[in-house]
């Protein structure tokens, strides 16, 4: 059993690189909440109460691969419904990827700039 130690470090921001750094607070807005704390061509903020995110204009991004490939680390985020938030999620810009490994038990989507991230419910 593992025991809790004191922390070295804690999470201050999650940064997602991008290309439209605005669109992309804004979709994260309308999912996650919270309220735009900057917003321009090179560099957008969002406060999601819980976490802050950040999305620098990144030149030379390119999406994540789904499956395999560039895949370096994704969201894992809470529904009340899995059905009705992934339809929402899909009319708001998101994808779903053709693979698909929950097994029902979560859907794995791409944020408009191809970020993964999974919903649960």
């Amino acid at each position: 059993m593992a025991t809790n130690t004191a922390a070295l470090a804690e999470i201050s921001t999650i940064v997602f690189d991008s290309l439209r750094p605005a669109a992309l607070a804004e979709f994260y807005r309308t999912v996650l909440g919270g309220q735009i704390t900057h917003s321009d061509d090179d560099y957008a903020a969002l406060d999601a109460d819980a976490v802050q995110l950040a999305f620098p204009r990144t030149e030379d991004y390119q999406a994540p691969a789904w499956p395999g490939g560039t895949k370096q680390m994704h969201l894992d985020l809470k529904v009340a419904d899995l059905d009705a938030a992934e339809k929402e999620l899909l009319d708001l810009g998101a994808t779903k990827p053709a693979f698909q490994p929950g097994g029902g038990d979560w859907v794995v989507l791409a944020d408009p700039e191809g970020h993964l991230f999974c919903i649960s419910s």
